[in-house]
């Protein structure tokens, strides 16, 4: 799914979050050691909002795919923003709430994904993306 298909959606979906794991991961496992105060959690939350506020856009473009991929998308960002929102408050519940927001996340994901491939491969509708 992507450039060469013409699909600049997915595309755009699967490199930018892609580059999210991978600066995410850079970001937890190499924090400074000088931050002063709650300058580091601020700074977290400030990166986790900028990738709500990403989500939150994609999702617009996702209206023109499928409800299956709309529904990924509008999770994905209550739960980016659940998650900036722990880090601003450095709130274990709000984090935690964003945890459980990312699991529901991930098992609409898998839907759509299993749906769009069942479907593909059956060359009719197994599993429904509402509407198509």
């Amino acid at each position: 799914m992507g450039v060469r298909e013409g699909n600049t959606f997915g595309a755009v979906a699967f490199s930018s979050y892609g580059a999210f794991w991978l600066s995410f991961w850079y970001l937890v496992n190499h924090e400074p050691t000088d931050a002063v105060g709650n300058d580091l959690t601020h700074g977290i939350g400030v990166y986790l909002l900028a990738w709500g506020i990403f989500t939150a856009y994609m999702f617009i473009a996702s209206t023109r795919v499928s409800g299956a991929v709309m529904a990924v998308f509008a999770a994905l960002a209550l739960t980016f923003f659940a998650l900036s929102i722990g880090a601003f408050a450095e709130s274990d519940g709000w984090t935690k709430f964003g945890g459980w927001l990312g699991i529901v996340t991930a098992v609409l994901a898998w839907y759509a994904s299993f749906a769009a491939v069942t479907n593909f491969t059956y060359k009719r509708v197994i599993l429904p993306t509402w509407p198509r």
